[in-house]
């Protein structure tokens, strides 16, 4: 039995979608920054495929007054289509000792606003307290003049 036309049709187009897409479309080459740190891209793949066809029927010919034989191959029509969706997801930065995962989300800045808060504070502490000598708090459960 012989291929159909559409095989070779949806053959050759996983074939393409194959080529596009590997590991390295999904977490991409890594980046050296000149101080050292790593940083490599993280990505969401999706992707979509369609195809499909079918055969036409010749109408009768009218001037031979003969129809089509059934057994005679139909004239074959079809078509296929894919789409690919690169989105980026995340970066993981590797350096100073560390290994962080920095997503790129619409609420990243606000997360990482919500990360640096308390070191935030601290500094705007530390600015105010400058100026201010610093105050020795005596333990209370020791008097220095207690009468014996």
């Amino acid at each position: 039995m012989s291929d159909h036309p559409i095989d070779a049709l949806m053959k050759t187009t996983m074939e393409s979608l194959k080529d596009m897409i590997d590991v390295n479309t999904i977490v991409g080459d890594a980046v050296e920054t000149p101080d050292g740190t790593i940083i490599i891209p993280i990505s969401r793949v999706t992707f979509g495929f369609a195809a499909g066809g079918g055969e036409i029927n010749l109408p009768k010919n009218d001037k031979k007054g003969a129809e089509q034989d059934s057994s005679q191959n139909m004239p074959f029509a079809g078509g296929s289509g894919a789409g690919v969706s690169v989105q980026p997801v995340a970066f993981m930065v590797v350096g100073q000792g560390q290994i962080r995962l920095l997503p790129v989300t619409q609420s990243a800045m606000l997360e990482r606003i919500i990360d640096l808060t308390p070191k935030l504070i601290e500094e705007i502490q530390n600015l105010f307290n400058k100026g201010k000598p610093t105050k020795k708090v005596q333990n209370p459960t020791i008097n220095n003049n207690a009468d014996i």
